[in-house]
């Protein structure tokens, strides 16, 4: 096939000129296969980036009525300063007027278009989208049949306000824990996966990204990470559940702010999971194999991370890729872009976490 891209910088920013019949045109079916046509967009994307911009592609903002104001979200966008956005709480009509807008921001700017997300798990999913259909809670869900139905709801809301990524489901075990409670599935974990797998694959198949989380694993714990540190103490009971997840094909897995002590091989050293580099990077990629992407938790109020100097660097060296609602953006872009200058190894693991989320982008029709 015959294709290509011309970049031209304007004002340092990037201008995309493409023809629609000369790109190549993916789906998220498409992110794990060897693909050369794909692997030659993501570079010609990548290669006229500033090292600024490639790495701002990791950082995601929030937006809605618990996120930051509009005029800050529209000043990082302006500023080529993020590369996506959660929606919290607010309207659909909201939602939808504010990403109209950061879009109309990204075209008049040329710059890259951002990835918009949500936690739309079930039982959150009214709360995220005032007005929207009740789907009940995650822990009600019994069957394939009723994910499903869930699930074509949930897309359907997604796909009309504009939003791409969806930060579901929870495979915690148990609706005991403080801070998962109904969000779970239930305490069987044959269950508990299964369901889980099919949200997953029904949500990927209807054109919205799917997220396993909390990695690796927040049901057995007590506390709640908004409030305070908490710690799995002795072996990881949860991660067993990842396996068949990460087998069939989930794009991204969220890693929580858990504490892990008295555990020889998985030890956090008093670091939270999302700043272990032996959780994300020595168990979820290498050992467990997960090529996707891997996304931290909320860094900006959980006092399990704001007590941590840089906790957003942190979690990028741990390995991280998405770096979700750092409390400064442009401080976390400045620390990240400080350490690969001194840290080589690091900047490679950095640019291979920027290719990830553009090839992400591109498989989801973002770019």
């Amino acid at each position: 096939m015959n294709y290509f891209f011309r970049f031209a910088f304007c004002f340092g920013l990037i201008t995309i000129q493409t023809s629609a019949q000369e790109i190549p045109k993916f789906g998220l079916q498409d992110f794990y296969t060897n693909n050369i046509e794909l692997d030659r967009t993501v570079d010609s994307i990548f290669d006229v980036l500033s090292d600024r911009q490639k790495v701002a592609q990791m950082i995601i903002t929030s937006a809605g009525e618990l996120g930051k104001s509009e005029a800050t979200v529209q000043k990082l966008a302006s500023q080529d300063a993020i590369g996506g956005v959660v929606f919290l709480k607010g309207s659909k009509k909201k939602h939808t007027e504010n990403i109209n807008t950061l879009n109309a921001i990204a075209s008049k700017n040329k710059t890259l278009p951002l990835l918009f997300s949500m936690d739309a798990e079930p039982s959150l999913f009214a709360s995220r989208i005032k007005g929207a259909k009740d789907v009940g809670k995650t822990i009600d869900i019994k069957n394939d049949t009723q994910s499903d139905s869930v699930v074509s709801i949930i897309n359907q809301e997604l796909r009309d306000i504009g939003v791409h990524h969806n930060y579901a489901p929870v495979l915690d075990i148990s609706p005991n824990n403080e801070a998962i409670k109904s969000r779970s599935y239930g305490s069987n974990k044959d269950s508990v996966i299964n369901l889980a797998n099919q949200f997953i694959r029904c949500t990927q198949e209807g054109g919205i990204i799917a997220t396993a989380k909390h990695f690796p694993g927040h049901g057995l714990v007590k506390g709640d990470t908004h409030k305070q540190s908490v710690y799995i103490d002795g072996p990881l009971q949860e991660v067993d559940n990842y396996k068949k997840i990460i087998a069939d094909g989930v794009l991204s897995i969220m890693v929580a702010h858990i504490t892990i002590q008295n555990n020889t091989e998985y030890g956090t050293d008093g670091l939270p999971s999302s700043c272990s580099r032996k959780i994300i990077t020595g168990l979820l990629k290498e050992k467990m194999g997960f090529k996707g992407i891997v996304i931290s938790d909320a860094l900006n109020i959980m006092k399990a991370v704001t007590i941590l100097d840089n906790a957003p660097l942190l979690a990028s060296k741990a390995g991280c890729d998405l770096i979700l609602m750092p409390q400064n953006e442009i401080k976390t872009i400045n620390a990240i872009l400080a350490e690969t200058k001194t840290n080589p190894d690091y900047k490679k693991q950095v640019m291979q976490s920027v290719k990830k989320v553009l090839r992400l982008k591109i498989c989801a029709g973002v770019i």
